[in-house]
């Protein structure tokens, strides 16, 4: 039996590459997790394609790693005129200012400490959640720290590569934990 892929996977799988990069780009700002996405095409189904995005995020080098999370907005502060962003962060809409200076100075300390912003899927996450769970990974050790942020990475580019092909959050997984992380 053949798999007819979804209309969206199919524009994928036919884009120029030039195209299909360019929308890879928007789901992850690493160029090697790109190449690698891309070099997998075409995709018989979309969780082919979401299982290639994830040996990509797993194979990263911390080089390629850093050039993702670099990508990211801190939290707290989306990109301004960016409605990925807003809608990733939503659940900081009318946070408090209190919340709002607690997360930039937990922001800060967390630059400071491991060089490089924080992430987390934020999706569905209230702000009292996301400033809860910068301040337990700040006592996070850095090879720790970036292995959660690689597992956090990981949900994100899911939930939008998934919205790339689909148009839906469908597909997107549930919060493990990541490795050494209670749940």
């Amino acid at each position: 039996m053949t798999s007819i892929p979804e209309p969206g996977l199919a524009r994928f799988n036919a884009s120029a590459d030039n195209v299909a990069l360019a929308a890879l780009r928007e789901v992850c700002a690493g160029r090697a997790w790109g190449g690698a996405v891309l070099a997998g095409r075409p995709y018989a189904t979309v969780d082919d394609l979401l299982a290639a995005g994830d040996r990509a995020t797993a194979g990263l080098t911390d080089t390629g790693l850093a050039e993702a999370l670099a990508g990211h907005p801190p939290i707290g502060r989306p990109t301004p005129g960016d409605p990925v962003s807003a809608r990733e962060q939503r659940g900081l809409a009318g946070a408090s200012e209190r919340l709002t200076a607690e997360l930039a100075e937990l922001n800060l300390a967390y630059e400071e400490k491991f060089g490089h912003v924080f992430l987390i899927c934020a999706t569905g996450m209230t702000g009292e959640r996301m400033r809860d769970a910068l301040e337990e990974r700040l006592r996070h050790t850095p090879e720790r720290e970036r292995a959660t942020a690689r597992a956090e990475l990981g949900r994100i580019n899911r939930i939008r590569l998934s919205r790339l092909v689909t148009g839906t959050d469908t597909r997107a997984p549930t919060r493990a934990a990541a490795p050494g992380q209670a749940p």
